[in-house]
C-alpha cells in the first residue's frame, strides 16, 4: 500500500537499527513462566482418587500384602499417567490458543515502509498506526491525519482523545487503540519500559469466568465426594462391627468410597473444551477462553454487520453520478474530462493515507484519470471527522500559495442536506440514491465549499457546500453465503443484519444472500428512542438494521440477550467493539477486522469466512453432546460399582467383600480413557444441526436425563447381582462368583459404551459413526480382560477363576440384555417423534 508518507520522514538505518536493538533489545515482555513437568505431577498425585490409591498402597504395605501394594502402585503409576497425558495434551491445546498470530505493525526504516512482527519494533522507529489498530509502543506523534486514540487500558476512560504533533499531548502509548484516523509515532520505549509495561498487569492475570456447565459439573462433583465421604465412614464402621478389623473394615470403605468418587467428570470438562477449542484453531477459528466453545453450540442468534461479513468488501466504485450534467457514468467512463471534479473532491475528502477500501479505491481512480496530481503540493491543513446521524466528513487542504481545496462526503442524506438545493433537486436526488441503494449499491454523497473567513465554524455543516454527485459503489455477496444463512437457519438460529448502511442497499444485499426478512428496516436513530420493553418486542421481530452507530448497536444486543437470546455479534470495525464486547460471543474477522474489534471478541475467524462460524456451532454442539453422554456414561456405570461393593456387605451375602480395590481401580481404569478420550473423539450426529439450540440455562443433565442414566445403572446392577446370585446357587465358589460378576460388569461396561453413543439413533446406526479410540480402548480392556481370567498368576493375584464358554456366554447374554434394553426404548422414541 502506498501510504504517502511526508518525504522528511526517513527512519532508522540498518545500522541505527543495530546500535538500537543492541541498546534497547526487543518489544517484548518477559513471558510468565509455564508449570514444569513435576508441578503437574504433584498436582495430579493430590487428586482425591490418588490419594485414595496412594490410603490403600500404604494399607496393603502394613498388612503384608506386598502383591497387592505393588500392583496399586503401578495403579497409581497408570493412573497419574492418564492424568498426565490429559493434562498435558490439554494445557498444549491451550498453549496453542495463546499463540495468537503475532500482530504485524508497520514501520518506516530507510524511507520504506516495512510489515515487521511487533515484538521487532525497536526504539527509534518510525511507527505507522491506523483506525482500528493496536499501538504497540510508547512514543511521540511526528505526523497524522485525522487522528485519535481511546486509552482506557491506561485511563479506565472510553472516549476517544485527538491528538497531532502540535497538541499539547503528543504522546501515544502501548496497549491504547486507534479510534480514527493515521498518525506516525517515533518509538521512545518499548517492552516492559512501556507505560502498561511498567504497571505489570498482563491479561493472563485476569481469572476467566467460569461458565454455567463448569458451576454445575463442579457442584455435582463436590456433592458426590460428601456422599463419597459419608459412604465411607458407614462401610467402615458397619464392616468394623461385623468383622472386627479395623484394616478389614478400612480397605471395604475406601473400595467403596473409590467406586463412589466421580473424578472422570471435571477431567473429561476440561480435555472436551481444550481440545475443542484446539481442533477449531486447526480449522481456523481461534477461541480466546475455551469455555466459550459451550457456548457457542447454545447460538439462537447471529447479529452480523454488512460489509466484509455478509459482502466481500471489494468496494469496486462502480459508476459516478454528476450533479451538473444530471447523467451515470459506468467505470469505463470515468476519464471523461466533466468527471475530473467529482472524482478530485471525492479523493481530496477521503484520508491523505486511505485505509478504508472504498478511500482506497478513490485514490486509485484520481491517479488513474488525472493528467496532473495534486496531491504533493497540498497538505492537510484543518479537518472535520466523520460525525453526525447519518454521518458526514470535511477535509481542508492547503498549498503553500494559500491556495484551499475543501471537500466533503458522507451519507447521502447527510451531504445533500448541508448543500445548497431547492425542494426539487432534494427530491430527485432522495429518489436517485434511494433506487441506486435498491439495486445493492454503496452510495456516499460529495460536495465542495469555499470559505474565505480566518476562523473555520465549529461544525462542518455550518460550511455553505455546492454539491457534486455520488460515488457508486458495489460491494457484492460473499460466495457461497447463501448455504452459509441456509445452514444457520436450519439449525434453528436467527439472523440480524446490524449495518451502517441505508435501508435500500441493506436489504437488496440481503435479499441476495438470502437473508429472510419479513419486517420493514430500523435505523439507529429509531433504536435509540424506544424504551427498553419496546426495544426488546422490536429487535426480536426485526431483521435488518441500518444506519446503526455504536450505541444502537449495543442497545440491540443488550435487548436480544433481555429476550433470553444466545447472541453471537460478528462485526470488523471499531464502532462494532462495544456490541462484539456486549455478546456472549463476539466474533471478529481476522484479515480485515481491526485490532479494536479483535480485542472486544471472544472469538477471531481468520480467513473472514462466515461458514467458519458455522463449525464452530457444529463443534459447541457436538462437544456439549459428547460431554453430556461422557457424564451420563460415568453415572450409569458407577451405580453398579457402588452397589455391587456395598449390597452383598450391607445384606450379609455369602461373599461380602466381592470386589476389593484391585478390581475397583481396573474399572476406573477402563472408564476414564473411555469418558474422557473416547468420547471425545466421537463424531457429531446427523440431526445435530437440525435441532433448536439448547438454553444456555438449561442444566448439564435435566431430571429426564439423568433419571435415564440411574435407571441404566440400577438394571445394570440387577443384572450383576443376578449373575452373582445365579452362580453362587449353582456352586460357585467365590472366586468363581467374583470372575461371573467382574466379567459381566465390563462387558456391561464396553455395551454402555457403545450404546450410549447416541441416546436416539440404534447402536447399528451409529458404528456408522467412525470413531476408532473407541474400538482401540475395546480391544484393550478384552485383551486384558482374557489375560486376567486365563493368566493363573494374574488371575491369582485378582483372586478369581477362569471361566469356561458357557460361564462367558451367560456373562455376555446377562450384558446384553441389563444394557441392550436401551436400544428398545430409543426404538420407541423414534417411534414417537
Amino acid at each position: 500500500m502506498n501510504y504517502n508518507i511526508p518525504s522528511h520522514l526517513i527512519g532508522l538505518s540498518e545500522e541505527e537499527l543495530a546500535q538500537s536493538r543492541s541498546q534497547f533489545g526487543y518489544n517484548e515482555v518477559e513471558k510468565s513462566k509455564s508449570a514444569k513437568w513435576y508441578q503437574m505431577l504433584l498436582d495430579i498425585l493430590k487428586e482425591p482418587m490418588l490419594i485414595l490409591l496412594i490410603a490403600v498402597s500404604i494399607i496393603y504395605l502394613i498388612v503384608g500384602n506386598y502383591s497387592e501394594a505393588l500392583f496399586m502402585l503401578g495403579a497409581i503409576i497408570a493412573v497419574s499417567a492418564i492424568s498426565f497425558y490429559q493434562d498435558n495434551r490439554s494445557k498444549k491445546a491451550l498453549e496453542a490458543l495463546e499463540k495468537l498470530n503475532e500482530p504485524l505493525s508497520l514501520v518506516i526504516r530507510n524511507k520504506q515502509v516495512l510489515s515487521i512482527p511487533t515484538h521487532e519494533i525497536a526504539v527509534g522507529d518510525l511507527s505507522i498506526i491506523e483506525e482500528g489498530k493496536m499501538i504497540n509502543a510508547d512514543g511521540k506523534i511526528v505526523h497524522s491525519n485525522d487522528f485519535s486514540v481511546i486509552e482506557a487500558s491506561l485511563t479506565g476512560e472510553s472516549y476517544s482523545i485527538f491528538k497531532s504533533k502540535d497538541t499539547e499531548d503528543r504522546n501515544v502509548y502501548s496497549g491504547t487503540l486507534v479510534a480514527s484516523g493515521l498518525a506516525v509515532f517515533e518509538v521512545e520505549k518499548i517492552g516492559a519500559n512501556t507505560k502498561i509495561g511498567a504497571i505489570g498487569k498482563s491479561i493472563k492475570d485476569i481469572e476467566a469466568e467460569i461458565s454455567p456447565l463448569q458451576i454445575q459439573i463442579t457442584k455435582f462433583v463436590k456433592g458426590m465426594a460428601v456422599i463419597g465421604v459419608v459412604v465411607f465412614l458407614m462401610v467402615w464402621v458397619f464392616s468394623y462391627f461385623q468383622t472386627g478389623s479395623i484394616i478389614n473394615s478400612l480397605l471395604a470403605g475406601l473400595t467403596l468410597a473409590m467406586s463412589v468418587l466421580p473424578e472422570e467428570i471435571p477431567v473429561a470438562f476440561t480435555t472436551f473444551m481444550a481440545l475443542g477449542a484446539w481442533k477449531l484453531m486447526r480449522e481456523g477459528v481461534i477461541i480466546k477462553r475455551s469455555n466459550v466453545v459451550e457456548t457457542l453450540g447454545s447460538t439462537t442468534v447471529i447479529c452480523t454487520d454488512k460489509t466484509g461479513t455478509i459482502t466481500e468488501n471489494s468496494m469496486h466504485l462502480k459508476q459516478l453520478y454528476d450533479f451538473k450534467s444530471d447523467k451515470i457514468y459506468d467505470d469505463k467512463d470515468f476519464n471523461e474530462p466533466i468527471l475530473n471534479e467529482i472524482i478530485s473532491y471525492s479523493m481530496w475528502s477521503s484520508e491523505p493515507v486511505p485505509f478504508d477500501p472504498m478511500e482506497k479505491t478513490i485514490h486509485k481512480v484520481y491517479e488513474e484519470t488525472q493528467t496532473v496530481d495534486l496531491r504533493p503540493q497540498f497538505k492537510l491543513f484543518h479537518e472535520y471527522p466523520l460525525e453526525g446521524k447519518p454521518p458526514m466528513m470535511t477535509h481542508v487542504f492547503k498549498n503553500e500559495n494559500g491556495e484551499l481545496i475543501i471537500a466533503a462526503k458522507g451519507a447521502p442524506e447527510a451531504i445533500i442536506s448541508v448543500s445548497n438545493l431547492s425542494d426539487n433537486q432534494l427530491l430527485t436526488l432522495r429518489t436517485q440514491f434511494k433506487t441506486l441503494g435498491q439495486q445493492g449499491f454503496r452510495v456516499l454523497g460529495v460536495a465542495k465549499s469555499i470559505f474565505t473567513g480566518e476562523q473555520f465554524p465549529e461544525k462542518q455543516q455550518d460550511l455553505e457546500f455546492e454539491f457534486l454527485g455520488f460515488t457508486i459503489f458495489y460491494d457484492p455477496p460473499k460466495k457461497g453465503i447463501n448455504d452459509v444463512f441456509q445452514k444457520i437457519y436450519h439449525a434453528g438460529i436467527k439472523v440480524k443484519v446490524i449495518t451502517g448502511d441505508n435501508a435500500d442497499t441493506t436489504h437488496a444485499i440481503a435479499a441476495q444472500a438470502g437473508i429472510i426478512n419479513e419486517a420493514p428496516a430500523v435505523n439507529g436513530t429509531e433504536i435509540m428512542a424506544c424504551g427498553k420493553e419496546e426495544l426488546v418486542v422490536l429487535s426480536n421481530k426485526t431483521s435488518l438494521f441500518t444506519r446503526m452507530f455504536p450505541e444502537a448497536k449495543l442497545e440491540v444486543v443488550k435487548a436480544l440477550k433481555q429476550n433470553g437470546e444466545i447472541v453471537a455479534m460478528l462485526g470488523d470495525g471499531v464502532n462494532d467493539a462495544p456490541a462484539l464486547k456486549s455478546a456472549h460471543i463476539g466474533v471478529a474477522m481476522g484479515n480485515k477486522g481491526t485490532e479494536i474489534a479483535k480485542a472486544a471478541a471472544s472469538l477471531v475467524i481468520t480467513n473472514d469466512d462466515l461458514d467458519k462460524l458455522i463449525i464452530g456451532i457444529e463443534a459447541g454442539r457436538r462437544i456439549y453432546a459428547n460431554l453430556k453422554k461422557a457424564i451420563q456414561y460415568i453415572i450409569s456405570i458407577h451405580i453398579p460399582i457402588i452397589l455391587t461393593v456395598s449390597i452383598p456387605l450391607f445384606l450379609d451375602w455369602i461373599f461380602p467383600n466381592i470386589f476389593t480395590p484391585v478390581h475397583v481401580i481396573f474399572l476406573e481404569l477402563v472408564m476414564g480413557p473411555t469418558c474422557s478420550i473416547v468420547y471425545e473423539n466421537e463424531p457429531m450426529e446427523k440431526n445435530t444441526m437440525l435441532l433448536k439450540p439448547r438454553k444456555l440455562t438449561d442444566t448439564f443433565l435435566n431430571w429426564k436425563e439423568l433419571s435415564i442414566s440411574i435407571i441404566q445403572g440400577l438394571v445394570i446392577t440387577i443384572g450383576v447381582l443376578f449373575a452373582y446370585q445365579f452362580t453362587v446357587n449353582n456352586g460357585g465358589d467365590e472366586e468363581k462368583t467374583r470372575a461371573v460378576v467382574f466379567t459381566t460388569l465390563i462387558f456391561s461396561n464396553i455395551l454402555l459404551s457403545y450404546v450410549n453413543r447416541s441416546f436416539y439413533y440404534s447402536i447399528f446406526e451409529t458404528f456408522m459413526n467412525k470413531n476408532s479410540l473407541l474400538f482401540g480402548v475395546t480391544t484393550a480392556v478384552l485383551v486384558f480382560l482374557m489375560i486376567i481370567l486365563y493368566v493363573p498368576a494374574v488371575s491369582e493375584f485378582f483372586k478369581l477363576s477362569a471361566l469356561n464358554f458357557n460361564e462367558l456366554i451367560f456373562a455376555g447374554v446377562v450384558s446384553i440384555v441389563s444394557v441392550g434394553w436401551f436400544e428398545i426404548y430409543k426404538f420407541l422414541k423414534r417411534q414417537k417423534s
